[in-house]
């Protein structure tokens, strides 16, 4: 449409062009011719030899007139109206009209004649040559014009198709991961916006993909780790109840007690694998609240916890004021199992050591210190990972995703966190934090 458009604005313009300059010219033939044979005649002396006259405009249609539109010669006879009679009564000088019933421009000047009266010299010649001339052009324009749209149009189609291949393949890729779910990229050709925009497409399929992974491996591990607890509760309820049924053996007292105690360890096992699991699959949990955290409150409320359960362990604590943006419930979980996890490998009557202070480059740094036997260096790499748990971790209580909790609440924050070895020959876990001094 805009090309059609454009294309008749120009055609207009040069049709009207044209037309100007061929009526200007025919016009301008007039005044010539007229001018010529005057010229030759000698009409300046009022004195027009008409055989001279009739010489020079032999080729057209003219007339001499008086002031009252009566014919004083005529070859042709060209119609006279008032604008003629007019100009021979030396109204004005000279004039032009179109004659529609003989489709002729007429052209009219002033004269004096032989008789010493006003008069005029009306002279026509036809339009049809210019009209058939115009006409052709306009039937040109026309064609041209239209071959023109056409051509526009389908290297326009042609151009958009091609240009819309890779919006295509990108929309049936699209639809192919709705319908399949399959998250394989999607091939990459050219450099331009469309190959950036499939580009960062493969990005966040490679994203969904991962956290898909990520998903069944929790599911995974969750049923593995899940399935030990649940067994063992089963067996010891089998035993109970087969222990009630009649003509059954008696359980004495202390296998009952046993018993028991073991089925409330299996219980509290299954609550604090439940417990972390789901604190580790919500992410971005829809009532997490974002606030003005005081890292302190937060720390000194983890340690109320951690001293409720460390027996005879003592903690020694030292803590600068740093404020951020966050989720103080996460924060102080993430604390909480960094500090469970040091007492957990700390030997009584020993001290966990707990430190937050500023690293000077916007970030808060916590570390926390136990005095056990370290981590290994072949475990250092794993520590983090769901539900991983060293050979020294396994004969105690846990489930293996307190530091996978921790490790969570840092990138949720934009921080880190990292193990190595304490001073002491323990194990050191360092949280990094951004924020600003409290």
């Amino acid at each position: 449409m805009c090309v059609a458009g454009t294309v008749a604005l120009v055609s207009l313009g040069a049709y009207m062009t044209v037309s100007n300059n061929l009526y200007n010219g025919l016009n301008q033939n007039l005044k010539d011719r007229a001018a010529a044979a005057l010229s030759a005649t000698g009409a300046a002396s009022n004195n027009i030899p008409l055989p001279a006259l009739a010489a020079g405009l032999s080729d057209i249609r003219f007339a001499l007139i008086d002031e009252d539109g009566k014919y004083y010669i005529e070859v042709g006879r060209p119609s006279i109206t008032a604008q003629e009679r007019s100009v021979a009564a030396g109204k004005k000088f000279d004039g032009f009209r179109d004659d529609g019933p003989t489709g002729s421009r007429i052209y009219a000047v002033h004269v004096q004649l032989s008789t010493g009266s006003s008069g005029a010299l009306v002279l026509s010649l036809p339009l049809q040559p210019t009209k058939a001339l115009l006409s052709q052009l306009a039937l040109v324009l026309v064609l041209i014009s239209a071959a023109g749209v056409v051509v526009a149009a389908l290297a326009g189609t042609a151009v958009a198709r091609t240009g819309l291949i890779p919006v295509e393949r990108l929309t049936r890729a699209t639809a192919r991961v709705a319908r399949t779910g399959d998250l394989r990229p999607i091939p990459v050709t050219g450099d331009d916006e469309l190959a950036g925009l499939t580009q960062n497409f493969n990005v966040m399929l490679a994203a969904v993909s991962e956290a898909r992974d990520r998903q069944r491996n929790l599911v995974a591990d969750a049923g593995h780790e899940l399935r030990t607890p649940l067994t063992s509760l089963r067996t010891n309820l089998e035993l109970m109840m087969a222990s009630e049924a009649p003509g059954a053996p008696n359980l004495s007292d202390q296998d009952k007690a046993e018993i028991q105690g073991d089925l409330r360890a299996q219980l509290d096992e299954l609550t604090q694998l439940i417990g972390d699991l789901v604190e580790l699959a919500r992410e971005e949990a829809a009532h997490a609240v974002w606030e003005p955290v005081e890292m302190v409150e937060v720390v000194e409320q983890a340690l109320d916890r951690a001293r409720r359960r460390a027996g005879d362990i003592q903690f020694d604590v030292s803590l600068q004021p740093w404020r951020l943006i966050g989720d103080a419930p996460a924060l102080e979980r993430a604390v909480l199992n960094l500090l469970d996890n040091a007492v957990k490998f700390s030997p009584s009557g020993s001290t966990v050591q707990v430190r937050l202070g500023s690293a000077g480059d916007g970030f808060a740094v916590l570390e926390v210190a136990d005095q056990g036997p370290g981590i290994a260096p072949e475990d250092l790499p794993r520590v983090f990972d769901r539900f991983y748990r060293s050979q020294e971790a396994r004969t105690l209580p846990g489930s293996g995703l307190g530091l996978a909790i921790v490790q969570q609440a840092a990138l949720r924050h934009g921080g880190e966190v990292w193990a190595g070895r304490a001073p002491a020959g323990g194990a050191l876990f360092t949280l990094r934090l951004p924020g600003m001094p409290g």
